[in-house]
Order: structure tokens, then sequence, then C-alpha cells
């Protein structure tokens, strides 16, 4: 795929690639235009998918951990071969801007080569036996066929943060890529056929997320389903596993917490705060959502913030020195301007931004600060989505924990300050899988990520990452 341009693009099913009798168009946020289009698989093409990717199992299984992470280290050249063209494609179907949409093929490579390397290290353990003549241990199997259903966000390295776990685990991944944002995981399917892995132990499946669902729901050969996506969507497939009783990984939505405290470098705060809030246009389920200052400092840290945020170069992504690009459709950019009137009503105060930005066809939305965001406001209760940045104060640390918890949410949280002692105690009462302390960034592959409450059940990245497609299997042997 030499550049992105308005064609079709095919399924890749069975190793191949396959037209469809529908379609579907893909846009560019960023002029509101049709780009593209990709074949969208029906429900027997799923089933046939599953069933492929049964028939592939064994062997795969059976191949070493070292062969396999071969393999995958060999799609992790291709992306690098391949990586400012992949980039580029993102940010045409994202929106996002160039740099970072670089920045996220790069942690793509990097997921694939960890894991090429960790799915080396899927141990199992000898246990102490308490009776004579019997020996116990664990080992680790593959979970079997996994279904993969990734967003549109972080289009490219979401969908990797399963496939290649799954794959060093032994698992065969079906991908159900958004539909908004598909393209990227065409040239992912490209990478895997180039660097040699089997037809049937990576498939494409592009379509309605409903149906493509219910087919990994339902059938039996689906061992797992690793879904990105919103709680809403979460709950759904929460219910649907029940009859069959299947395993889920699911990260869903966020509502995170910045605490910025007193004792904080108020010009580091001011830095990691806009990245925690404006990185990838406030369109991450980690984005700051709720910021919270102590009083003391306020007017200090809201002059610099403010200041920070009018810098902010908005525009296509694809223009040099972007900061922030278009929301990704119209539902989303309406949604923003519906949270910025309620805040206002709620007794909020605009200091910049707050409008759409008219003239070029595309979602986009000045950088907004909203200080004295009330608590009851929508963008103080509801995932935001958008480069939206509500401020509120509080007083004491105490104070500001009971604030960060006060959500049903628990995906990532964020504090800013020096004091070492009050690191150790938020890393204990924060409600959150991730906390960035001075770090707007704090995701790493190494590093266990996932959510509490109603943020997620289990934990993608690092060791743990691994173990979510593997079984652990007791063996006791007898008349040793």
């Amino acid at each position: 795929m030499a550049q992105v341009q308005e064609k079709l693009y095919k399924a890749y099913l069975g190793g191949k690639w396959v037209e469809t009798e529908n379609t579907i168009h893909v846009t560019n946020p960023a002029t509101g235009e049709v780009f593209a289009q990709v074949a969208a698989v029906n429900r027997d093409h799923v089933k046939t998918a599953l069933e492929t990717a049964q028939a592939a199992l064994p062997a795969w299984r059976a191949m070493t951990a070292k062969d396999r992470g071969a393999l995958l280290h060999r799609v992790a050249d291709q992306v690098n071969r391949r990586a400012d063209e992949i980039a580029h494609i993102i940010t045409l179907e994202n929106g996002k801007p160039l740099a970072q949409s670089r920045g996220e093929v790069a942690m793509t490579e990097d997921h694939l080569r960890w894991f090429a390397e960790e799915g080396k290290r899927a141990y199992g353990r000898m246990i102490p036996h308490q009776v004579q003549g019997k020996r116990n241990f664990t080992v680790k199997t593959p979970i079997g066929v996994v279904g993969a259903i990734s967003p549109w966000n972080f289009p490219l390295v979401l969908a990797v943060r399963k496939a290649a776990p799954a794959l060093a685990a032994g698992c065969p991944v079906i991908l159900k890529p958004s539909s908004q944002t598909p393209l990227c995981a065409i040239a992912f399917a490209e990478c895997v056929e180039t660097a040699g892995i089997p037809g049937g132990v990576f498939q494409l499946v592009i379509g309605k997320a409903q149906m493509i669902a219910e087919e990994f729901l339902t059938n039996p050969i689906c061992r797992k389903i690793s879904f990105t996506g919103s709680t809403e969507v979460g709950r759904e497939l929460i219910r649907g596993a029940a009859d069959a009783i299947k395993p889920l990984s699911l990260e869903l939505g966020g509502l995170a917490p910045l605490l910025v405290f007193e004792d904080c470098d108020l010009d580091q705060a001011v830095r990691e705060t806009l990245i925690a809030k404006f990185r990838n246009t406030g369109q991450s389920c980690i984005a700051a959502n709720r910021i919270y200052v102590q009083r003391s400092i306020h007017d200090a840290f809201l002059d610099r913030f403010v200041a920070g945020v009018q810098k902010l170069k908005t525009a296509s992504g694809l223009e040099p020195g972007v900061d922030v690009g278009p929301v990704i459709n119209r539902p989303a950019l309406d949604s923003a301007l519906r949270q910025i009137d309620d805040a206002v009503r709620h007794g909020g105060n605009v200091l910049c931004g707050g409008k759409r930005i008219a003239g070029s066809g595309g979602y986009f939305l000045e950088p907004t600060v909203i200080d004295g965001a009330a608590r009851a406001a929508l963008c103080m209760q509801e995932e935001t989505f958008a480069p939206v940045a509500p401020i509120a104060t509080f007083e004491t640390e105490e104070e500001a924990i009971e604030l960060a918890n006060n959500s049903e949410y628990g995906l990532s949280a964020y504090a800013m300050t020096r004091d070492v002692a009050r690191m150790f105690r938020l890393a204990e009462r924060i409600e959150a899988g991730t906390l960035g302390v001075n770090d707007g960034a704090p995701t790493t592959t190494q590093s266990p990520f996932g959510g509490m409450k109603q943020s997620g059940w289990g934990r993608e990245l690092g060791s743990e990452g691994l173990d979510a497609f593997l079984e652990t299997k007791h063996v006791s042997i007898g008349g040793v």
C-alpha cells in the first residue's frame, strides 16, 4: 500500500485479501470528506474466520515461543520500515497531529518487540508437595482463539496491545478495528502477511460492531474477547458473555482526575498537565478530564496554564508544528460544545477557546479552559474526549483524594507534587489503575495498564498482558 487513496481496501481473511458485497466509507476528520472505502464483512465471514483460526491453532500453539517471537520481531521490522507511511495513514483517518501518529507507530513497534521476548517467559512453577510420592507443578497454555475489538482513538497501538501478547502466547487472533479508522489495521495486516505469520493466525474483520461481537460471544470457537471502548458497550459484552461464561478483558471509560498540589514544580506541573489533557486532541481514555488545583496556587497555575493552551496550534494533523487536530466526527464536536455550554450554565468561566473553528469543513474545536467548573457540570461527570480542560479548586490533600475518587471510573489519575510521602499516600489511596506523578504520559509497554471500578477488567501490557491470554494448569504426578 504505497499511499492511501480513494479506493477499495479488501478484508484479510485466511491469509487472503477478499472483496465483500458491502463497503464502509472512511472520512478524514480534518476535512469531513470521504477518502477511502473498506470491504465490510458479514456474519458468515466472521464465522469462517473463527473456523480458520481454530484450524491454525494447533500448529501455532505447538510452535516454540522463541519462533513465535522471531515472527513478531519480523512484523515489528515491517512496521518500522513503513513507519512514516503508517503514521500518515493514522493522521488521515484519525486526525491526530503527525508527530503523535509517529509516536503511536513507535510504541506499536515497542509492543511487538516486548511481547516477542516476553512470550519466552510464560513460566509455570514447581509447587512443594504435601503428599509423599506426588509432585505438583503448573504450566501455562494458550487460552485459544481470541477476538480483539479495538477503538478509533489510538487505532493502531491499542489493536496491537491485544494482538501482540495473544500471538506471543500462542493464540490466533481475529482483530475487529473501528470502522472509523480501519486503514492502519489494514497496513498492519500487510506487515503481518509480509513477515510470514500464517494466514489463519491473524485475520482482520471490519464491519458492524454489534454483529461481529455477537459472533465472538456466541461462537464457542472464540475462547476470549479483549475489548477497548466505552463502559456502556463493555456492559453489553458482559451480558452477552454470561451464558457461555466467556472470559473478557475490558479497558473501558475513564474520568481521570489531575491534582495539582501547592508544593509542585509549577512549570513542570503546567507542562505535564498540557500533555495529559491535550495529547491526542484530548481523545484518550486516560486524558485528564477533571483538573483540581490547590487554592493557594490556583491563580499562578491558571495564568501559566492558559498561556500554554493559547500557544497550542490547532489545524490539520498533516501541517507542521500542529499540537491539536480535529475531533473524530461531528457528534464528538457537538458533545464537546454541549459540555462547554453546560459548564457555563453551572457557573464556569471560559478563559480561552470554547468555540468551533469554522472554515475547513473539519471538526475543529478551540482548545478550551473552563475555570470554576462545578461538580454537577457534565464535563466533571462525563468523559469529554475533546480538548476541553475544566478547572476546580481544593483546600487539603484529604479533599483532593475525595474529589479524585468521587467517580464510578478508575482508569488513570495524575498528581503534581514534590512531597515524597504524599506520593506514597496517593499511590495507596487513589482509586485508579495508573497514577502518573509529575508524569502526563505514564503508559509504558513493560508496565500493566487497566482500570478499577467501571473502567474495566484485567490488565494489558507488562507481564500481566501476556497472562491475559494464558491458562494456568495444575499438574499432579503420582508414583514419584
